[in-house]
């Protein structure tokens, strides 16, 4: 079985932090941001050695590295980043090794590097308007998981989505526009059957949105395999924009 993280040379003293952490189940939104990854500290001995050297295969690992890097993000404490021309260079040598793949509303208020805290070469970013799957998103997330090996599948959705929102209100749509709407609907039907209005309904159709977006993952023939095995597990997951907290939706 693959080594589930390598770092090289005073990394071992991150290696050690990172995977002391990756028991925890805390939610980002509760978390009292005490973790020794939070530690000024010890960022210091991480933030110079932040590139990984092997592939993560366990998707929990993965998991509670997106967990870390959020409360990180909302902390206010993000990592240093490695962005020179040698790890550029580094990762077109290679090749890219993802450890999640994140299926994203295109808000450019919701960037995924960011409020996760992650680097180049670690989320393989798909963006698309309401966070729906279709046959070439579906193509994508597959892509990820059959070739790079990507252990995570989170499907991210977000509060006061403006797609969700369109689809609610029933707007005429122009264009190709609809076509984003129309797959957001049976969410919002979904919704209304529950008798909920304003707001309520908004959010509850947001959620509901990411759950059949991940039903629609779960229907490919490869991701069955990938989770049957339990090599592969997807997660759905909230953002809440002026917190900047991320809510496990299925955990």
């Amino acid at each position: 079985m693959r080594k589930v993280l390598s770092y090289s040379g005073a990394a071992l003293l991150s290696l050690t932090i990172i995977l002391s952490g990756c028991g925890s189940q805390t939610s980002p939104k509760n978390n009292d941001q005490s973790s020794d990854v939070a530690n000024p500290a010890v960022q210091q001995v991480i933030a110079p050695v932040y590139k990984r050297a092997e592939i993560i295969s366990s998707p929990d690992v993965a998991k509670q590295l997106l967990i870390d890097g959020n409360s990180r993000f909302v902390a206010g404490k993000p990592l240093s980043k490695d962005l020179s021309a040698t790890r550029r260079t580094d990762l077109m040598k290679n090749g890219q090794h993802p450890f999640a793949v994140i299926v994203s509303c295109s808000d450019s208020r919701v960037p995924p590097e960011l409020l996760f805290d992650q680097a180049l070469g670690d989320l393989f970013v798909i963006r698309v308007a309401g966070n729906v799957i279709t046959p070439v998103e579906l193509g994508s997330v597959e892509y990820a998981v059959e070739h790079l090996k990507a252990p995570l599948v989170v499907v991210l959705g977000h509060e006061e989505c403006g797609a969700v929102t369109a689809a609610v209100q029933g707007s005429v749509a122009h264009g190709n526009i609809a076509a984003i709407t129309d797959k957001i609907k049976p969410a919002v039907d979904a919704a209304k059957a529950m008798g909920l209005t304003g707001k309520d309904l908004i959010e509850k159709s947001a959620d509901i949105n990411i759950q059949n977006a991940m039903k629609d993952i779960s229907g490919s023939s490869i991701m069955k395999e990938g989770v049957e095995s339990k090599q592969v597990k997807i997660i759905g997951a909230k953002y809440d924009q002026d917190e900047g907290a991320l809510k496990l939706m299925n955990d």
